[in-house]
């Protein structure tokens, strides 16, 4: 069952949550609208540049449509973030993602 129309309802009340326009994006992604998960990813990097899991699925969803270049900054740019951060985690995924594209 779609987890979808829950969360646009939960986002109702919170529109600016990272957390919830995150699940929702991935949402999106395991229903197949790729489209809408690419917007929903940027529009939250671009409120909340420090939410560091969604650089990943951006530049996934980059590399899906082909636009390798594109996820390779996306990368690079989370990469910043996850470093400044202190996420050692997320920033060696990244890495990992990063060094398949350019290597």
């Amino acid at each position: 069952m779609s987890r979808i129309p829950q969360l646009l309802k939960m986002i109702e009340s919170k529109p600016r949550d990272s957390f919830l326009r995150h699940a929702l994006a991935l949402e999106y992604l395991k229903e197949g609208s790729q489209e809408n998960a690419l917007n929903l990813f940027k529009a939250l990097l671009s409120d909340d540049p420090g939410y560091v899991g969604s650089y990943y699925h951006l530049g996934k969803i980059y590399e899906m449509q082909g636009k390798n270049q594109e996820a390779i900054e996306v990368y690079e740019s989370g990469m910043k973030v996850a470093k400044e951060a202190g996420d050692r985690h997320a920033y060696n995924e990244l890495l990992a993602v990063y060094e398949e594209l350019n290597f």
